[in-house]
């Protein structure tokens, strides 16, 4: 299937707004109070009167204002030549020979420019049209192949996207159109591919910006911005287009993501200061200059700070508004013609004796020195030469504001001092929290040295005067550039250095609670038990419930095994795991779960529950009471007390993580550190892109699975996958993916992004269309199609005499758009496509392979590398395969050990509960965790055989570790890792 973006992006050349029309944006929350209090002082009338604020038309050109509309024959012209050059830059490319090794993006035929030509003649652009890079790419520079690589056949017809969510306000909804274009082939490098047209063009290119902090290649970035731009998820983007971003991973992708929405928002708010600024009268050439340069949100506020409506102004302006501009100017460009006294006048005050003259011109030049680009570069490559340091110290407090117990716990920040290129992001965390808390006080530390050769280089170098300058006004020179360094410029330098230090800091815990996230959601499912939950208690008892195989609820109580009346309960729940061949208790973690786990432990080693065989596990019930009062609770699970429903969650974790764990809010699982002090948006959004990654590659069945579960899939959201059920609960089961296109609101993009994480169960697809297709013979409607029209249709076409038929390759990863390849290559093996999975499957695969090699079959079928191995994958792996096969299980045990047993160089295993930046936590079975410090975990020590995002360890992984230290007292454990089992 071609994938076309959900607007059309037909037009030759790139619309650009010009500098006068940039729209004006609210402030970003990076700006303070004051400023915010500022702002809606000023712009709140305005937004109140205006529903659309009206763009300046100072540079407006004719042929703007003479703009008729153009009759319905010549846009349908016009539309018709500009969808046959059209081009959907989201598909993968083969890096090919002319390549160099650079994987570039498709150019159309060498035919196609000249019809390009008359279709942005003849095209009108929309007002309020959104603006993408993509659409602004010029045809021009694109070249494709005639041969297909990656997609379906040529001519399909594309239906427009119906959801709400894909119309933008104030814009005609577009006509359904079809593509003409073979968006296929092998890339050809052509100079300036790298270069991507933003909406907010600033004095720096984005793409080198984001290379340069993310350490990516620069054509990489320009790929998956222009990804991002035609609205790919990033599962679809690591699965699907590995070609153009270089085989990176989620995890790189989100950085990306995260990276690029930094630098458009600093554009973003760059251009509204701009606006504001030429309002006011107030915007100059020069401060035009130094804000486009700003690349950081530090940047623009102290350029823009003097410029903020205030009572006073700064030192600064007030000297201007003075009339002392010419004098500072005048010191530098010419100080033999200087005269201060010619500015004294008596009566004025801040001119009324020389003094204050020669203050009024010091602080000018100190505002020049500090707002000058080459001087606060040099001052920051200086500080990158030398020791910076972060200190901390105990703050002066009252007993009676701050509790002791905060105060003790952070006893290592009380005297601390670290190189700001050596500090750990959770000592950053720590001591921002100890700050925010008034514990501590903080304070970046520059040295000496660092000023005097600043002072030094402005004096003699960068602002020295022109021509002889008198003692006295060196002596000026001299005092502007410390008061420029000691009251602006080093209030700055702390200001980022924070800044970029808390930064990357929450960066860095929020990937690491991402890890966690996705080892926990990945954990190896336990399949064909019978498990009892318990969610153990004291008061209110210990809530049980037994679940089937399926997840059914077989049976829900409640014990009191910790007040006295334990032997009576036991007989109870022996009768209940015989009675349903249970043999496998799960246990929630939370209060009262050590009592409880010695309390079967101990009836297993007295084999009380014979001739069972049972074992028990340990499961984390971190946001299982959040859970049992949701609303999804109570829709699945009506009838349940909310004490049980916590039980049954319990049960289900470990029966099938994913599926359980995705109807918990995921900062409710509790897998990081310093999740509420880091910024909530991102964690968010970075938890739910983890989400969707690990639902889209695990797969579902899209006809047994859980709407859930279903909103998680890349490209679905809420109402998409509500839809999906009802057509599903109204048409019967899907028979193959190409039915998801008759769902309402699933056009050709959410359509590409979710084909691939659908799955199909072949034997239940054919045992439903058998039976359909007896009960339709059986009527003597032989022949007629089993689907309804498509929904939200008033008038439905005529059905055809075709039963839809199961598409084998449905059960794999492998994307629809490759199903033209996928079947060439099975051709080509002799394979047949009902033996997907099978080992003659196999065997007849790797024969090919081991003698074309995959390279060699790839050029054969004119696709690339990746692309075939992604085919080969979905035609080899066995059906029902499940990626979390490779992860680790749950830790069954049948015996307990105390904190007292324990002992310096016992070697225990265990299962890793919770990762840190400072180490990973582990559980030994003794009722507390032990630590293993991060120093402690090498490469070395890491399963050679698992593959790894990062070096360290995640939540479930299980270990062999030896005892370092036990502190009884204080119940603190110290571990040290032997190896990853």
């Amino acid at each position: 299937m071609s994938s076309l973006p959900r607007r059309a992006t037909s037009t030759a050349q790139p619309v650009i707004l010009e500098e006068d029309e940039l729209p004006s944006f609210l402030k970003s929350n990076s700006e303070s109070e004051e400023e915010e209090e500022d702002e809606e002082e000023e712009w709140e009338p305005k937004r109140k009167t205006a529903r659309k604020p009206r763009l300046p038309k100072t540079n407006e050109s004719k042929p703007k204002k003479v703009a008729a509309p153009r009759s319905t024959a010549v846009r349908k012209r016009a539309g018709k030549t500009a969808v046959k050059g059209e081009l959907d830059l989201s598909l993968p490319i083969d890096a090919g020979e002319d390549s160099k090794g650079g994987l570039q993006l498709l150019q159309p035929k060498e035919d196609r420019p000249t019809k390009q030509k008359t279709a942005t003649k003849n095209r009108k652009v929309p007002m309020g049209a959104k603006i993408n890079s993509v659409q602004k790419t010029s045809i021009s520079n694109l070249e494709s192949d005639e041969t297909p690589s990656t997609s379906a056949p040529l001519g399909t017809e594309v239906k427009q996207e119906k959801s709400e969510e894909d119309f933008t306000f104030d814009e005609p909804p577009l006509k359904r159109i079809k593509s003409a274009t073979c968006p296929q082939g092998n890339p050809v490098k052509h100079p300036g591919s790298t270069r991507v047209k933003e909406e907010l063009e600033m004095n720096w290119d984005i793409v080198q910006a984001l290379a340069e902090r993310t350490n990516i290649e620069p054509w990489v970035c320009a790929n998956i911005i222009r990804l991002f731009n035609d609205e790919n998820t990033i599962p679809f983007i690591a699965r699907y287009r590995k070609e153009l971003i270089n085989n990176l991973e989620a995890d790189a992708l989100r950085e990306v993501q995260q990276t690029l929405e930094e630098l458009r928002t600093v554009a973003k708010k760059t251009h509204g200061t701009i606006q504001k600024l030429k309002k006011e009268g107030k915007l100059s050439g020069s401060l035009l200059t130094a804000l486009l340069n700003c690349r950081t949100l530090e940047e623009l506020d102290h350029v823009y700070a003097p410029y903020k409506t205030g009572s006073k102004g700064t030192k600064a302006q007030r000297a201007k508004q003075l009339g002392l501009e010419p004098a500072a100017i005048s010191l530098i460009e010419n100080p033999g013609e200087l005269n201060l006294f010619s500015y004294v006048k008596p009566n004025v005050k801040g001119l009324s004796t020389v003094p204050e003259v020669e203050a009024g011109v010091q602080h000018i030049l100190a505002d020049m020195f500090a707002k000058d680009k080459d001087t606060l570069d040099f001052i920051r490559i200086l500080c990158q030469q030398r020791y910076i340091c972060l200190q901390s110290a105990l703050a002066k407090v009252s007993s009676k504001s701050v509790n002791e117990k905060d105060v003790d716990k952070f006893q290592l920040y009380h005297n601390f001092s670290c190189n700001i290129r050596n500090i750990q992001h959770h000592q950053i965390l720590a001591i921002n929290r100890g700050e925010n808390l008034k514990i501590l006080t903080v304070k970046v530390n520059v040295p000496d040295g660092v000023k005097n050769e600043f002072c030094r280089w402005c004096v003699n170098e960068r602002w020295r005067p022109k021509r002889y300058a008198k003692p006295e006004l060196m002596k000026i020179l001299h005092n502007s550039v410390e008061d420029s360094y000691k009251r602006l410029i080093y209030p700055l330098l702390c200001r980022e250095f924070r800044s970029k230090l808390t930064s990357d800091a929450e960066k860095e815990s929020v990937m690491m609670f991402g890890r966690n996230l996705r080892q926990l959601l990945l954990t190896s499912p336990v399949r064909g038990r019978t498990l009892m939950g318990v969610d153990p208690g004291y008061k209110h008892g210990c809530k049980l419930a037994i679940i089937s195989p399926t997840s059914q609820i077989l049976h829900t109580d409640v014990v009191y095994l910790h007040s006295g009346q334990g032997f009576r309960e036991a007989e109870k729940i022996r009768r209940l795991l015989l009675q349903y061949s249970c043999s496998t208790v799960v246990i929630g973690n939370g209060t009262a779960c050590r009592e409880t786990e010695a309390y079967f432990a101990d009836l297993i080693m007295k084999k009380y529950f014979a001739p069972l065989d049972v074992v028990y596990c340990i499961a984390n019930e971190a946001g299982a009471s959040i859970y049992s009062v949701s609303p999804e609770a109570c829709k699945e699970m009506p009838d349940l007390d909310p004490n049980l429903r916590s039980a049954v969650s319990i049960a289900r974790r470990v029966q099938d993580p994913l599926a359980e764990l995705v109807k918990i809010e995921p900062k409710h699982i509790g897998v990081g550190m310093y999740q509420h002090d880091v910024s909530q948006t991102l964690l968010k959004a970075t938890l739910d892109s983890v989400v969707e990654e690990c639902v889209s590659f695990v797969g579902v069945d899209i006809n047994i699975c859980s709407e859930i579960l279903l909103r998680h899939i890349a490209g679905l959201n809420a109402n998409r996958a509500k839809n999906i059920i009802e057509w599903r609960e109204k048409n019967g089961p899907f028979i193959n993916r190409e039915q998801l296109k008759e769902v309402k609101g699933l056009g050709p993009k959410t359509f590409q992004q979710c084909a691939g994480f659908i799955r199909f169960n072949q034997e239940y697809i054919k045992a439903f269309c058998s039976s359909q297709q007896k009960e339709l013979i059986a009527k003597g409607h032989a022949g007629v199609q089993i689907t309804n029209a498509k929904q939200g249709k008033k008038r439905s076409k005529p059905t055809t005499n075709v039963m839809l038929q199961p598409n084998p390759l449905d059960q794999t990863c492998i994307h629809p758009e490759s199903y033209n390849i996928a079947m060439r290559f099975l051709t080509f093996t002799g394979g047949n496509p009902n033996d997907i999975g099978k080992p003659d499957m196999q065997q007849k695969v790797n024969s090919v392979i081991q003698k074309e090699g995959t390279e060699g079959a790839a050029k054969m079928l004119n696709t690339t590398v990746h692309t075939l191995q992604l085919i080969i994958d979905g035609l080899t792996q066995p059906e029902g395969f499940d990626i979390r096969t490779d992860f680790d299980k749950p830790d069954f045990k049948r015996s307990i050990v105390c904190l007292e047993d324990l002992s310096v160089g016992a070697v225990l295993t265990g299962k890793v509960e919770n990762a840190t930046l400072f180490g990973a936590f582990v559980d030994i079975g003794v009722g507390k965790s032990g630590l293993i410090p991060i120093r402690n975990i090498t490469e070395a020590k890491l399963s050679k055989a698992k593959k790894r995002r990062s070096l360290g360890l995640g939540p479930g992984e299980r270990v062999e570790v030896k005892v370092l230290n036990v502190d009884i007292p204080r119940s603190r454990i110290t571990l040290d890792l032997i190896r990853v089992l």
